[in-house]
């Protein structure tokens, strides 16, 4: 797959006659690697907004109308639900990330459940479906959206293995992975995203919806009657305000910021900023991820310089003191950057903003029009968001 804005097209004619009954009839059938045609493949790009979803909405609309296109507009919705979630109650993340240390310490001192752990991220369980979509998963750094929910659920309920050692090795693997509909998307299976709510992997299921391919027998899966909720006994924290970021100064001597949490910049975002210099700002190490996402990243990146007709210099995300030293030695007065949600890279970020404050360097960042749209509506479950599809892509210009 290439990391382009033009891929990102190509791929999006392509799908556009199917994003109506076509993809409502046929978006749940895991078909297998190759086959996966009632589904766009577009996760990745809209991920790092090579391609905006609202311009994918908008596809869908003028193509379908919204009846017919419904399924497809709410699934590209989900995500951005999910971000917006997750950055209102940012103490999910950061529980998130407490439990990943936790669980990956207890890997070092438990052998059977690293035994377990190992058996399931080399797709050597015995249970064919599962080994097949962890193995898919490495090769191809991809999954079925059904497939990500059975697998969770196995690893989960019938493995019984750590929900967050099953999240981290999803968002090493997946090339669509973010924080947040990584995150969220397991919690959603193991009945913490929605409390009572649970996702339970069966073997009809399965066979109906991979047409065969797989087979498990009920013995093969557990009977799930219950989520983790009890392992969260204080609940949801409540809501915070949605974050306000600094807004970049025009006519200021400005350091370009570039990651793929937005790869769509284009000349007019960048309009009346004194851009002295360009960095293309790197994420993949933060999580661990596979060379084949960490390559997709930094394409990515690469092809948003290029689109804007600059040249990014390419630097890892390691020692928080790096922006400082690369915005004092280019004469900056800020850091120019999309906004940088919940994540990795936000926390790499919140380091490094010391370091700034003391060089007197501004770290502003500008909010896309969309997120604007549906993260505000994104504080409870998503039937609140779904409930106002209509008026969200009634504005879209």
């Amino acid at each position: 797959m290439q990391a382009t804005r033009a891929e990102a097209e190509a791929r999006l004619i392509e799908f556009t006659p199917k994003m109506g009954k076509a993809y409502a009839n046929g978006r749940n059938y895991d078909l297998g690697h190759g086959a996966h045609k009632s589904v766009s493949r577009l996760s990745p790009y809209i991920r790092r907004r090579l391609i905006r979803e609202a311009e994918v909405v908008k596809t869908a609309l003028g193509t379908h109308g919204a009846v017919s296109a419904e399924k497809f507009i709410q699934e590209v919705i989900w995500r951005s639900y999910f971000k917006g979630w997750l950055e209102m109650r940012p103490a999910i993340w950061r529980s998130y990330v407490s439990g990943l240390e936790a669980d990956m310490a207890a890997l070092d001192q438990d052998r059977p459940l690293s035994r377990a752990y190992t058996r399931a991220i080399e797709g050597r369980t015995g249970l064919d479906c599962f080994d097949h979509w962890a193995h898919e998963l490495v090769e191809t750094g991809y999954l079925h959206n059904h497939a990500r929910m059975w697998f969770a659920s196995i690893w989960i309920f019938t493995l019984r293995l750590p929900w967050r050692l099953g999240a981290d090795f999803f968002h090493r693997h997946l090339l669509d992975g973010d924080a947040a509909s990584n995150t969220l998307g397991w919690r959603w299976v193991a009945g913490l995203h929605t409390r009572g709510k649970f996702y339970a992997a069966e073997a009809w299921n399965i066979a109906k919806f991979t047409q065969n391919r797989f087979t498990p027998r009920d013995v093969d899966l557990a009977v799930v009657t219950e989520g983790l909720e009890a392992t969260e006994p204080d609940g949801l924290p409540p809501t915070l305000p949605l974050r306000r970021p600094v807004a970049p100064q025009t006519g200021a001597k400005t350091l370009l910021l570039i990651t793929d949490e937005d790869c769509g910049i284009t000349g007019a975002d960048i309009a009346g900023f004194d851009v002295g210099a360009v960095v293309g700002l790197t994420q993949s190490h933060l999580r661990h991820a596979s060379p084949d996402v960490a390559a997709f990243e930094a394409e990515a990146i690469r092809d948003c310089a290029n689109r804007l007709g600059l040249t990014a210099e390419m630097v890892e995300a390691r020692d928080p003191k790096l922006l400082a030293q690369m915005a004092t030695r280019l004469g900056a007065v800020q850091i120019a950057t999309p906004y940088i949600p919940q994540g990795p890279l936000f926390d790499w970020i919140t380091e490094a903003r010391m370091p700034l404050e003391a060089a007197n360097i501004t770290f502003a960042e500008w909010c896309d029009p969309w997120d604007q749209r549906i993260w505000p509506h994104a504080t409870a479950g998503f039937f609140k968001v779904k409930q106002k599809i209509p008026q969200l892509i009634a504005a879209l210009d």
